[in-house]
């Protein structure tokens, strides 16, 4: 996990912000996580950063490869702690659930296309919308709620 001196080696200054913010990453049961949802939960914790701080140091960390930035949503960046390992999403468009998962057979035939056409493969971003099949879609309770005149 990264900390003080991951910070250093990576060229940054350690700062109070950056390193409650990568306790913020280190720390939350989603994995995915926006700018709004860092400031609330520093919020929540008594810090007193401000949002602009938030989206600054996120993307210095993104930048020093300590963070990944993603777009589920148009305009709305997400951003997870880079394990080094790869993986893709699938994003529910109903409830906004981020499923990661990894496809040996996937990220080969990318590669025999990306051969097929002169590319080079230097980082790809597979995401696949769909809706939850499963009962626990947060939309499909809702709907059910709903539909039972219930908020």
């Amino acid at each position: 996990m990264p900390d003080s001196n991951e910070l250093r080696h990576r060229g940054l200054k350690v700062t109070l912000p950056r390193l409650q913010i990568l306790e913020i990453f280190q720390k939350a049961e989603a994995r995915h996580l926006s700018a709004e949802d860092v400031y609330r939960r520093l919020f929540e914790q008594g810090h007193e950063v401000g949002l602009a701080t938030v989206y600054r140091v996120l993307l210095q960390l993104s930048q020093a490869g300590l963070l990944k930035q993603a777009h589920f949503e148009a305009d709305k960046a997400v951003y997870e702690l880079d394990d080094g390992q790869h993986h893709d999403h699938l994003v529910c468009t109903a409830c906004g659930r981020v499923q990661e998962f990894h496809d040996d057979a996937i990220e080969q035939r990318q590669q025999s296309i990306a051969e097929e056409h002169g590319f080079e493969v230097v980082e790809h971003a597979h995401i696949l919308y769909g809706r939850c099949t499963k009962e626990s879609c947060e939309h499909r309770h809702r709907m059910a709620r709903a539909s039972r005149g219930h908020p």
